[in-house]
């Protein structure tokens, strides 16, 4: 599957009040993505944006508050369901994204990584490198 992040027209929800903001590497194209297509994306279904580069999702860890928070909104799932999913997909030789400890690792990650995407808690200051991408339910 290919994603094209072009600027789309639609309701766009800002997740601050969600508790979260989604975050990508400056150099990846468009301003919005779909809330379904970055559900994809996090369980490594859509692999590659617009542009045919690679997309290189990073999560937070299990016992923090902001991926059950994102996943729970952009997931529809509880961190358990996900778990499972992961489980099951590892068999197949299919690896999780990359899990990073706090919002500074995701954003050193996501700013030194092409096509990198990840989430932060609303309202963390974004280094050079990292911009936020709207979401659209």
């Amino acid at each position: 599957v290919t994603l094209a992040l072009a600027v789309l027209v639609g309701p766009a929800f800002t997740f601050a009040d969600q508790g979260f903001q989604v975050v990508v590497n400056s150099d990846v194209a468009g301003g919005q993505i779909p809330r379904e297509t970055l559900s994809l994306i996090f369980l490594k279904q859509a692999p590659r944006w617009g542009d045919g580069s690679l997309v290189a999702p990073v999560d937070q860890s299990l016992r923090s508050s902001v991926r059950r928070r994102f996943t729970k909104r952009v997931l529809g799932e509880p961190i358990i369901s996900v778990q499972s999913f992961w489980h099951k997909q590892m068999v197949t030789g299919i690896q999780p994204p990359p899990v990073k400890s706090s919002d500074e690792e995701v954003l050193a990650y996501v700013a030194s990584t092409p096509g990198a995407i990840g989430y932060v808690s609303s309202g963390v200051p974004l280094p050079d490198g990292v911009r936020s991408l709207s979401v659209i339910d």
